[in-house]
């Protein structure tokens, strides 16, 4: 497969998502945010975590208008697959390719450590390797990952089946790690084609840094 990879000023994690994915057997690409297209033959688009341009004036905000983005928006259309992850979540949220967005966690501090996640909807391609309410262990790094959405919003997510992923503790009790509306770590939208997570799976791939359980998540694109 091929994989395109987004890369932004303050972007920090493209060359891990670009290992996990080579990992796995993929050709993988980093694409310059002033490309004005992204390769014809990409079969996942990743915008990976970080600080896009510094985060300086709301985290994705700038990236949002990036030269790249206009064909991230008709790829996304025509039904190709993205995967936003952490500050790439973000970004998505901006763009407004998927509902809702991110406020500053309720702690007001950057949050970096492991953390379990249950898996909610995997009636999607990004979590088909995965069960219904198993528990993962997943790395999260971030400052404003507290998810918002209003209540209307999330009764759409939730009859729609966009929910994805929730925070949790390790028994698979759902825990409000940084003040998301009902928990949410993860989305998609309707068309699940599009997604959006906080927490990072291409940094769960090796035993060795303390958790395998992203490879299925990040497999679950190559089937």
């Amino acid at each position: 497969m091929k994989i395109s990879v987004l890369q932004f000023p303050g972007t920090n994690c493209e060359y891990d998502t670009k290992y996990a994915f080579e990992k796995l057997g993929c050709d993988v690409e980093v694409i310059w945010h002033k490309e004005k297209k992204i390769p014809s033959d990409t079969d996942l688009l990743v915008i990976p975590g970080g600080f896009s341009y510094g985060d300086y004036l709301r985290s994705g905000a700038i990236a949002r208008f990036a030269n790249v983005m206009e064909s991230v928006q008709e790829y996304a259309a025509k039904g190709g697959k993205v995967l936003g992850i952490c500050n790439g979540f973000q970004i998505l949220l901006e763009a407004g390719l998927l509902p809702g967005a991110m406020k500053r966690n309720d702690s007001l501090h950057f949050i970096s450590k492991y953390h379990t996640l249950k898996v909610i909807n995997t009636d999607n391609t990004f979590l088909s390797l995965t069960k219904k309410d198993e528990v993962l262990n997943i790395p999260v790094a971030h400052h404003d990952g507290n998810y918002y959405i209003d209540a209307e919003g999330l009764k759409e997510l939730e009859k729609n089946n966009q929910i994805l992923l929730k925070y949790c503790d390790k028994d698979g009790n759902l825990v409000n790690m940084n003040g998301s509306v009902s928990n949410i770590a993860g989305i998609c939208n309707k068309e699940r084609n599009v997604f959006g997570l906080m927490p990072h799976p291409e940094r769960a791939i090796e035993e060795i840094l303390g958790s395998t359980d992203g490879v299925n998540m990040l497999k679950g694109f190559l089937q």
